[in-house]
């Protein structure tokens, strides 16, 4: 019998009969005591698994403390390759954590598959951790202060007593909010929360908290389905207002790539005669759909809305305009 299957029998022994003697387990292993005492030790140090030899009923059973209550996984033994994928998946969570938030909380599981891995395996584990770069230059970092306090009322379903800048309005509020959703996107912390002043779902920028306290009152609770449809029906970050269509055609040149990206989950898109690729994006908020149309340069066209066409077209002057002679 292989050592993972092993494992996992003595495992799946001892939750079936609630404890088993060192006899039972010798017997239905078919192992030697040394071997037996080896997988114990090895579930025991390396795994974390609570199995301790209990005097009164002679076998091992899986210990209960008060102090600290174990969460059993029954059957979840991780190959090498799947303990590398997790180290890969805990760099990528730290590239989004500049001010080591999750990484804090994170460090134990990375230590454990460190255990699992064992010295030689977990250096090259780190290896490859340094070889895998995420890069996020425009990331906000958010206090880590409020991140905790965001998550913590997350979990435990509490409202927030907040100061926010509203940076559109430049002016600073009072809001007490449920927490329903945290959202990162573009290196920025979102918090899609139940605002209770406007009696309405709204998105905070985490950065833009000032103060923040968990309540003791329970969240209002909305439906992860109704936080969808009214955060994600937008383009981009911006969420709320009337939904819209914009309608913008590629060059030739640009549809190569573009036709393989997904500016948004409900896009339409079809390829014109000439080479050109035409996309279609609903958005409620034209702010960011300008900046990232204004990024490609000569390569796309907005054909509409007119008002979306307008504002683009008069961004573009005024970018000529602060160039002056040199156009």
């Amino acid at each position: 019998m292989a050592n993972t299957a092993r494992l996992y029998r003595i495992e799946s022994i001892i939750r079936r009969k609630g404890h088993a003697s060192r006899r039972e387990l010798l017997g239905e292993l078919e192992v030697s005591p040394a071997t037996l005492k080896r997988d114990l030790e090895y579930l025991r140090s390396r795994l974390g698994a609570p199995i301790e030899y209990d005097p009164i009923v002679n076998g091992y059973r899986f210990a209960r403390t008060s102090l600290e209550p174990v969460q059993e996984l029954p059957g979840l033994w991780f190959s090498e390759r799947e303990l590398y994928a997790l180290m890969t998946a805990y760099r990528l969570l730290s590239s989004v954590d500049a001010d080591g938030v999750l990484n804090r909380h994170l460090q134990p599981l990375r230590d454990r598959v460190h255990q699992m891995l064992g010295s030689g395996d977990a250096q090259r584990a780190d290896d490859l951790m340094q070889r895998v770069k995420i890069s996020t230059p425009t990331q906000r970092p958010v206090p880590s202060s409020f991140f905790e306090r965001i998550g913590q009322a997350l979990m435990s379903r509490r409202r927030v007593a907040m100061r926010y800048l509203s940076r559109g309005r430049e002016a600073w509020s009072d809001r007490e909010v449920s927490p329903q959703r945290l959202v990162h996107y573009r290196g920025t912390w979102y918090l899609d929360a139940w605002c209770h002043r406007a009696r309405a779902l709204r998105r905070f920028a985490l950065d833009a908290i000032e103060q923040a306290e968990v309540s003791d009152l329970p969240a209002r609770e909305v439906s992860l389905a109704e936080v969808e449809a009214s955060m994600d029906a937008g383009y981009g970050i911006y969420a709320g207002g009337e939904r819209r269509w914009a309608t913008l055609v590629f060059s030739a040149r640009a549809a190569a790539w573009v036709s393989h990206e997904q500016w948004h989950a409900e896009q339409r898109s079809r390829w014109l005669d000439d080479g050109r690729y035409e996309l279609g994006l609903p958005f409620v908020d034209d702010t960011e759909l300008v900046m990232d149309v204004l990024r490609q340069g000569d390569d796309v066209e907005v054909i509409g809305p007119p008002e979306l066409r307008d504002k683009v077209v008069q961004r573009i002057r005024s970018a000529a305009a602060a160039y002056g002679n040199a156009i």
